[in-house]
């Protein structure tokens, strides 16, 4: 992937990994558009670094995301770079669920972890499909490969994620727009909430080796654990799966 020189927009830039990710773009010499919900966190992301663009968007709405796109396209034609980092985590056991009442709150894990860079890259591939240079990158997760069987959700919209990715790439193969798929391992963020990814990947490291893996031109990578799970055989990724549900089934139980 080009480094520089790019106008990218980051969902989900205002913490975690991708504002890990949104200093080193722009201390790499691009100009960086970065929205999320919280309109407190994007403002301290500004406060620490006044060039950022920002935008109150929530990625889950349909209406918004064609906002988004109306928008950045309108006020910042140059863009050539979608991130799609944005993501929710949910962890819970299907018999203690309340799917008739509760439905909207995991029917949001799948609106902002898969409808959302769905839609994003139908919107804006037409559009990077006329640039001299584009990319498409879709953070996927180790679980899309080895599942978490304590976040079914989220371990299927990354599935799913990953497998639209290498469809895009495909069908975008003619064209200037590079797709490029990463898998996280876990990251010391606070997705699912706070406390729970503490033994996780430092993110700095996890976004020096991004970088890393950017700039050596690669399509499809992980780190860590993550990048183990990617090339596991199916016999692994049973025991794998049966692994990690034994030791942390008692955390929804």
């Amino acid at each position: 992937m080009k480094l520089s020189d790019n106008t990218i927009l980051i969902t989900g830039g205002a913490s975690g990994i991708g504002f890990a990710l949104t200093e080193r773009f722009l201390k790499a010499g691009n100009k960086v558009i970065i929205c999320g919900r919280s309109e407190e966190k994007l403002q301290k992301a500004k406060e620490k670094y006044p060039e950022l663009i920002t935008r109150v968007c929530d990625v889950t709405r349909g209406s918004e995301r064609i906002a988004l796109f109306n928008w950045v396209t309108s006020e910042h034609p140059d863009i050539n770079v979608l991130v799609n980092n944005a993501g929710i985590q949910q962890r819970y056991h299907v018999l203690k669920t309340n799917a008739k009442d509760d439905w909207n709150y995991y029917s949001q894990e799948i609106a902002s972890n898969t409808e959302a860079p769905f839609h994003l890259c139908l919107l804006f591939a037409p559009f990077f499909a006329n640039k001299d240079y584009a990319a498409i990158l879709n953070f996927t997760s180790g679980l899309a490969y080895t599942p978490m069987a304590i976040a079914p959700i989220y371990s299927a919209t990354k599935a799913a994620v990953h497998s639209f990715t290498m469809s895009l790439r495909h069908q975008l193969e003619d064209t200037a727009i590079e797709v490029i798929e990463i898998a996280p391992p876990a990251v010391n963020t606070d997705l699912g909430g706070v406390g729970l990814h503490t033994f996780g990947t430092p993110v700095d490291e996890f976004a020096d080796a991004v970088f890393k893996n950017l700039d050596e031109g690669k399509h499809e990578f992980g780190y860590a654990r993550a990048e183990k799970a990617r090339r596991m055989s199916r016999d692994e990724i049973d025991e794998s799966v049966k692994e990690m549900y034994s030791n942390m089934k008692d955390t929804i139980l």
